[in-house]
């Protein structure tokens, strides 16, 4: 029997990984079950939701060079879909007042004072570092 993708096949979990589950299939053929298509919901442990023995259904993602992917939260049906979320009754929008009217430009000296905060200010970030780099330097020689 050929695998195709998209075909739904009973198989019974071989072995459990970190990474996912070994789904033993019919005429002797095995394919895998990442961790991430276990389930709809976050899995961390793929043993708190499969263990070895159990009955699954799956469905083929893909079947290239011996290796079958498989998938079981595809067959299931995803609770955040069918379930819609209530329409809420749509509340009045606010009245919109009348727009502020933009700041005044600011005057070559304002431009000025600005730049000279700005300067300042990463004029001591830059020299408190280096001193604290050079305190640092002195203090190793010492010993």
């Amino acid at each position: 029997m050929e695998l195709t993708v998209g075909a739904v096949l009973e198989g019974k979990v071989k072995s459990i990984t970190n990474f996912g589950a070994f789904i033993a299939l019919p005429e002797n053929k095995t394919g895998l079950v990442h961790i991430s298509e276990v389930a709809n919901t976050y899995v961390s442990d793929v043993r708190q939701h499969l263990t070895e023995g159990q009955d699954v259904k799956v469905v083929v993602l893909s079947a290239e060079e011996g290796k079958v992917n498989l998938s079981i939260k595809r067959l299931e049906t995803n609770p955040r879909q069918n379930e819609r979320a209530p329409r809420r009754e749509s509340a009045p929008r606010p009245t919109r007042t009348a727009p502020t009217p933009p700041p005044a430009p600011k005057t070559a000296d304002q431009l000025f004072e600005e730049k000279l905060k700005q300067f300042m200010s990463e004029s001591d970030s830059k020299i408190s570092s280096l001193r604290q780099y050079s305190d640092h330097r002195t203090k190793s020689r010492r010993r």
